[in-house]
Order: C-alpha cells, then sequence, then structure tokens
C-alpha cells in the first residue's frame, strides 16, 4: 500500500517545489515508484502532459525526477492568473471557468472531490507520494474549505514538513509563528521541519535548529545548505525571474518581464549558457541595445500588449529593429508581433480589437478553445528536428505565415519577417533542443559549435540536487513519518 507525506511551507517560494523534485529523485533511486501531487497550484509555468492536460510546470519537472511522465492527477487544480484580481481555472487539466478572487472562496468546496480522486488515482500507481502544499502553512484566512494545505493533510489523513527558508531571513520565526497561528489540530499534523538555503557555515545556525525544536516538539530533519545546481531546474514562480538575468556573454537577449508572463521556462536553456548575456527588463527600465529581444508567453496578451506600450517598450523595440537586431516571439509574444489581435467572444475582456506591433503580418483572432499538445518537426530554413508543446487560444493567420517558423507535421507553424530577423511561434520548449538552440543563436552571430539539449543539463542538476539531500536531509526519519493511504 502507498504512503504519504505532505511538504508545506512557511510561505511562497521557500524552495518547496524543487525540495520535492530533489526527494523524489531521492527515493527513485532507492527503488520506489514515487509520485508527485499538488492539490492546488497557481502558476502561469504551465506544461503539457501526455493525456491533453497541462499541469504546473513544478510538477512536470517532479514527474522527471520519479522517471515517469507527468499527468494531470499530479495537479488536478491549476489556477493561472489573468490579471490582479482575477485567474483562469483548470481542473484536472481541462479549462473550467475564469473567476474573480472573490469568487474562489465559494468555488474551493466543489473541487476537493476532484482532488482526492487525483490523490488516491496517483497512490494506487507508487509505493511513495510526496505531496506539496502551495504558499503558507499558516495562512488561517484561507483555512475554511482549503484543499491546498492543512484542509487536504486533513482530508487524506497524512503528516507534514515543514519548509522554512533561511535566506529570506526570519526563519525562526517563521516556523515557529506557523505553530502559534495554527489551530492545534492542524498543527499537530506538523511532524518535523527541514530550513532551506543555508548559505555560510551550517554550524552557526545549530542553536537555532534546537531552539525550534523545543519551541514546537517537531523533529529538525534537515538543515539544507545552498546548492547552486538548483538554478539550472525551472522555476515556478514569475518573481524568481529576478534571479534569471545573469550578465557577461558574447551576446545579449533581453527579456521585457510583463505581468502576465507564462512559460518563462523557455527562457532557461539561454540563461544556462556563459555565451549568452540573459537580461530581464523590469517596468520602468528601457530596453537595452542587444542582439536577440524575445517576447515571451503571457496568459493576457491583449493586457500585455498594453503594458508593453505604457512602459515605451514598443518605442524601444522600432530602434531595435531599424538597428537590424532580432525578434523571436512565442506563444502570446508572437501574437503581439501582429497587426491586429481580435477577441469577438471577449475571451480577455471588453476590447474587441487591440493593434500589434506591426512587426509581422498576421493577425489574430482569439477563441475559447485552448490548443494543448506535444509536437515535433523541423525548424526552418535550417530543417533542423525540434520539439515542444503548444499551450494556447487563438489562432493566427496572414501572408508572413507563408514564411514559417517550423514545419509541424507536415504543416506551417509560426510565421517570419521578409528579412528573416522576426520570428513568431506558438512552440514553447523550442529553445531547449542543442540543435535549434544553436541555429537560433547563429542566426544572431553566436557561433556556439555544437549544444547538448537542456534536459540533459536538468537531468544533471536532479542527480546533484539529489545527491546534495542526501548528505543534508534525514531521509529514513523522512520515509518513518509517511502515512499509509487510507481510502474513505
Amino acid at each position: 500500500m502507498a504512503r504519504a507525506l505532505m511538504f508545506q511551507g512557511t510561505g511562497s517560494s521557500v524552495g518547496k517545489s524543487v525540495l520535492v523534485a530533489g526527494l523524489a529523485r531521492v527515493l527513485t533511486r532507492r527503488g520506489l515508484r514515487v509520485r508527485p501531487f499538488k492539490p492546488q497550484n497557481m502558476s502561469n509555468n504551465a506544461a503539457v502532459t501526455a493525456d491533453g492536460g497541462e499541469i504546473g510546470r513544478a510538477q512536470a519537472l517532479q514527474a522527471r525526477a520519479c522517471g515517469v511522465p507527468p499527468t494531470v492527477d499530479m495537479n488536478p487544480v491549476l489556477l493561472k492568473p489573468q490579471s490582479e484580481v482575477g485567474a483562469q481555472l483548470v481542473v484536472r487539466g481541462k479549462v473550467r471557468r475564469a473567476f474573480q478572487a472573490r469568487e474562489y472562496a465559494s468555488i474551493k468546496p466543489t473541487l476537493m472531490s476532484d482532488v482526492l480522486d487525483a490523490f488516491y488515482g496517483l497512490a494506487d500507481q507508487a509505493d511513495i507520494v510526496l505531496v506539496e502544499g502551495a504558499g503558507s502553512a499558516s495562512e488561517i484566512n484561507l483555512r475554511t474549505h482549503d484543499i491546498a494545505n492543512m484542509g487536504f493533510a486533513q482530508a487524506v489523513d497524512i503528516d507534514v514538513v515543514l519548509v522554512g527558508d533561511i535566506d529570506r531571513g526570519g526563519v525562526i520565526a517563521s516556523l515557529v509563528g506557523t505553530k502559534s497561528v495554527s489551530d492545534k489540530k492542524d498543527s499537530d499534523r506538523i511532524r518535523g521541519f527541514i530550513v532551506n538555503r543555508m548559505r555560510g557555515d551550517p554550524s552557526l545556525f545549530a542553536d537555532g535548529m534546537d531552539f525550534v525544536a523545543d519551541r514546537t516538539g517537531w523533529a529538525a530533519l534537515g538543515l539544507v545548505p545552498h546548492c547552486d545546481s538548483v538554478r539550472v531546474l525551472p522555476a515556478e514562480d514569475a518573481a524568481d525571474l529576478q534571479t534569471v538575468s545573469r550578465r557577461g556573454g558574447r551576446v545579449r537577449v533581453v527579456v521585457p518581464h510583463m505581468p502576465c508572463i507564462a512559460n518563462f521556462d523557455d527562457l532557461d536553456p539561454l540563461n544556462a549558457m556563459s555565451d549568452v548575456e540573459l537580461l530581464i527588463v523590469e517596468p520602468g527600465q528601457p530596453l537595452p541595445i542587444c542582439d536577440l529581444v524575445i517576447l515571451p508567453g503571457s496568459k493576457a496578451t491583449v493586457s500585455d500588449l498594453e503594458f508593453f506600450r505604457k512602459q515605451r517598450w514598443d518605442i524601444d523595440l522600432a530602434g531595435h529593429v531599424r538597428r537590424k537586431g532580432s525578434v523571436l516571439g512565442i506563444c502570446g509574444g508572437y501574437q503581439m508581433l501582429g497587426q491586429m489581435i481580435s477577441d469577438p467572444d471577449g475571451m480577455e475582456g471588453s476590447v474587441t480589437e487591440t493593434a500589434g506591433l506591426g512587426l509581422l503580418d498576421v493577425m489574430t483572432c482569439l477563441t475559447p478553445d485552448k490548443r494543448l499538445v506535444e509536437v515535433e518537426g523541423f525548424l526552418l530554413p535550417e530543417n533542423i528536428p525540434v520539439s515542444g508543446y503548444e499551450i494556447h487560444m487563438g489562432q493566427t493567420t496572414g501572408s508572413a505565415c507563408e514564411r514559417p517558423f517550423a514545419l509541424i507535421a507536415g504543416q506551417n507553424e509560426g510565421a517570419c519577417s521578409a528579412d528573416g530577423r522576426i520570428w513568431g511561434t506558438y512552440l514553447h520548449g523550442v529553445l531547449s533542443s542543442g540543435a535549434a538552440r544553436q541555429a537560433v543563436l547563429n542566426r544572431i552571430g553566436l557561433d556556439t559549435g555544437l549544444l547538448r539539449d537542456h534536459y540533459q543539463y536538468v537531468e544533471e542538476a536532479l542527480d546533484a540536487w539529489a545527491d546534495h539531500l542526501e548528505k543534508h536531509v534525514d531521509i529514513e526519519a523522512l520515509l518513518a513519518l509517511a502515512r499509509v493511504v487510507k481510502r474513505p
């Protein structure tokens, strides 16, 4: 019978996702059938599953760590922000509806059955399920009908390990404070804690570990030093983009950071290259002179395009094009490059037509149907094999499509300008292919030589991270805390 253990955090971005991925690799290497599970995720960084759905990118990484393909049951509820107060609800891989933040409290109770069905289905395939919580374990204002943290742990009767991040400061207070503000029934679920991202001499925090253990009664399960290999692994939150920019390199690639940026792990293969200077440009800053501008995916293309113009980035981009610079638009970024974006069904709001940036002779019509598919084909004109995935609403047509970016299943995909310097594509993950990345960089003047596929770097990073966790986390104690999953 499967066992399960849940990892919750003192807050968002404390490293839960990569911690679960590393532990999944540790246990998989020990011969266990491991499955990752996150009841509810909020992220625009999504992955397409083989069963035709979408889940959070973090769960796809965790599935890779387990050596299994990702499925929609690994993340049954995915919330994809479309504005500061609204999001799209994806349930077991399929879009269910859009909602405003204030509505979600009434929606949550209807989702627990989907969450439990997915969890028990995974448990049937596993020796152990590693469950990741969302946000903070101590958000008592969200506790009613909770499906993401303690509400789920109580529903399936499993114990919890609490994760804190010492690098952001206040870790002792955040760990002890979680126990203080939580209901006793919930805090009793927490059996141990892990302190993540320690920099410097670990012995300097030995007293801190003892203090937390004494005050809470929880087992100190590990003080995990910073591990540089983690930077290669895909980030889940757009806030993590602030750590992506890296100086130095023979060519400069610039990416404007828009509010609803999506699937930004498209940038990871470039960020891993020492020859490439990748700059994430924050709002209020101009787009600097560079070799390539990438307009990334967006969960709200029209509003992000409006934001782009408010930053006057459209003027910077026009200057870049006049200087013979190159532009790559991916998914929403591709749609922005066209002449017009029409939204007849009000998918993104009340505006039915929005002028694009006018750099490609194409037009996009946003439609309710969502395309979710993994694809293979050839990058043109180099005719290099390429693979990726599509996750978008809308259809793009126009004369520039007669100069396709790629050939997929014998059909033209994407578009290119007549001078061959501006490219648009719906293919996420296209730069993960070593050969395709090499071809794109060659176009902007960087002779890279043969490049490896990015997944090879990810695999090496997962192994290095797992080795690191083996040294600094009490794996046997974690296994002892995992409870047998009992179906109701």
